[in-house]
């Protein structure tokens, strides 16, 4: 299926390792030229060197932080020199917590909040003039299941999730005047890096049983029985930058195997 999306310019944040990762790579395969913001700017650089070789679209790489606002305006500067501006954003840097409440000081409140909700409103604030500019354009966000229902080692990242949500609807119903669709996915069991050093953290004290953590997790959770890959769920963000998905707007989008044990 041609997704018509030949020759745009995406911005994927955290887009070395992972779903990000894996989303360029979705992406560039409908011959999308892709921006990818990571804090290792090596890894990126490589990372957009085999994205470039393999799909023979352009892929620009920036060493970010995105949690600093500094950065986050760096990379909107470097895209609209370089690209000339970006039809889609891909707000996908993150990472779990591990925590509790009362433990918890402000300063990792503070840092998970600008990570997870101020990278996301200043790459749009940044992002969005070109768009306009352009015609128009597409804002995902990643989100997590554990914004609708949290995990209870984690508060701090179950919170700020849950607020990018609530940031996706009212974005969404600032910008689809201007051709403009934003819209929320909640990812569920994703087999990331991320969840590998979750799991390792938590099985430490334990025999370090990190794999046998993460297929008991599945088994327990998710009535599909197994983690999804980072590929798996890329096809879908995708499809939803597409205008194939022109009449989604302002949702959120499960994509949990089942796991989500509520009606939404």
């Amino acid at each position: 299926m041609d997704l018509e999306l030949k020759g745009k310019v995406a911005v994927i944040t955290g887009g070395s390792v992972g779903i990000g990762l894996a989303v360029a790579r979705g992406l560039a395969s409908e011959g999308v030229n892709v921006v990818l913001c990571a804090r290792d700017a090596a890894r990126a650089d490589g990372e957009a060197r085999d994205i470039a070789k393999t799909f023979g679209v352009k892929a620009l790489a920036i060493g970010a932080d995105v949690s600093k606002a500094d950065d986050v305006a760096r990379v909107v500067a470097e895209t609209e020199k370089q690209c000339g501006g970006a039809d889609i954003l891909i707000n996908n840097a993150g990472t779990g917590s591990n925590e509790k409440i009362m433990d918890a000081p402000d300063e990792k409140w503070q840092y998970y909040w600008d990570l997870h909700v101020m990278a996301a409103i200043r790459m749009s604030r940044g992002l969005i003039p070109s768009m306009r500019r352009r015609g128009g354009g597409v804002i995902l966000n990643n989100a997590s299941i554990c914004a609708k229902q949290p995990m209870d080692y984690e508060p701090i990242y179950n919170v700020t999730k849950a607020a990018l949500v609530m940031f996706s609807k009212c974005l969404s119903n600032e910008v689809v005047k201007d051709n403009i669709r934003v819209n929320c996915i909640n990812p569920g069991l994703v087999l990331t890096p991320d969840w590998k050093k979750t799991a390792r953290q938590l099985t430490a004290e334990s025999g370090g049983d990190w794999q046998g953590y993460l297929d008991d997790i599945a088994r327990r959770n998710a009535p599909i029985g197994r983690f999804a890959s980072p590929e798996e769920l890329a096809d879908f963000f995708v499809f939803m930058c597409s205008d194939r998905a022109s009449y989604c707007v302002g949702s959120t989008y499960f994509v949990d195997g089942g796991w989500l044990n509520v009606i939404v």
